[in-house]
């Protein structure tokens, strides 16, 4: 699959949880994974994407800590606890689509202005992170379903 591809059914997770964050893992080239936000419907602050699909793989393979090759693709840049989630999970490397900085300083008045990038310079191991894969139609998904 091609990382287009891939985050395609990561915006269809998003559009399945009508919000504007879906996320998915993949291992040797091929999905394992995938979770859309569920914060609202599971009363749940912590329900994002991504640690929802990591939550979702780690209880299937009952461990709490991934080996190497495990990469996580999400609609929208990992928030602060999301990235650290990553670095937590074993996660080798996150691609993202659209960051914050590509919003208005207001998009989201709730959100922490730190970047993933700033979550992981901080752990002892480097994760590789990639932006920008369909970033269009990952802002797009910010449009339709406001925060």
């Amino acid at each position: 699959m091609t990382p287009e591809e891939i985050m395609r059914v990561a915006i269809a997770q998003a559009e399945k949880s009508k919000t504007p964050f879906g996320a998915v893992i993949v291992k040797d080239n091929q999905i394992v994974e995938q979770a859309g936000n569920t914060v609202e419907q599971d009363a749940d602050p912590t329900a994002h994407a991504e640690v929802n699909v990591i939550r979702k793989l780690t209880s299937r393979l009952k461990t709490s800590s991934f080996n190497e090759g495990y990469i996580l693709y999400s609609t929208c840049e990992p928030c602060a606890m999301c990235a650290a989630t990553c670095f937590w999970a074993g996660i080798s490397e996150i691609v993202y689509g659209v960051g914050g900085e590509d919003f208005e300083d207001d998009y989201n008045p709730n959100m922490i202005k730190v970047q993933c990038q700033d979550i992981i310079e901080q752990s002892p191991n480097s994760i590789p992170i990639k932006s920008g894969i369909l970033k269009q139609d990952c802002k797009h998904l910010h449009s339709k379903y406001p925060l």
